[in-house]
């Protein structure tokens, strides 16, 4: 047998376009970003606070910078990264009590970690929208 017939006839690995990623494998990717963006969203409400004990002036600023569109599409994703992670959180602690460690109720409870977080974050927006 040559080479390229041995090469040939192996099977392809599977990558990105082919594999389906398990939600419970998207999830567990996404509580680690979403830990990682949240020292980047808390540096940002850090120098926002800062600014405004600082003077009128640096708060000014800052607050144009986070209340302009980009500023408030980055807050929505703060928001999001926070309740995620924190739903993430949870689950992670009822696996430590042995609780919900079976694969098809680790699927639901990925599945309702993702729909938690969202509605959550929608839930605070609109509220700080009808109190503002």
């Amino acid at each position: 047998m040559s080479r390229t017939t041995v090469a040939s006839q192996r099977p392809l690995s599977p990558h990105l376009t082919i594999y389906r990623w398990p939600i419970t494998m998207t999830l567990s990717i996404a509580h680690r970003i979403t830990g990682g963006a949240l020292y980047v969203g808390t540096l940002l409400v850090a120098w926002w606070l800062v600014a405004a004990a600082t003077s009128p002036d640096w708060f000014a600023t800052a607050n144009a910078v986070m209340g302009s569109i980009i500023g408030k599409l980055v807050l929505l994703g703060y928001t999001w990264a926070m309740f995620l992670h924190a739903v993430g959180g949870v689950r992670h602690m009822l696996w430590d009590t042995g609780v919900a460690m079976e694969k098809q109720v680790s699927r639901q409870t990925a599945w309702a970690s993702l729909i938690a977080s969202v509605v959550l974050t929608a839930l605070t927006w609109i509220a700080l929208y009808l109190v503002l």
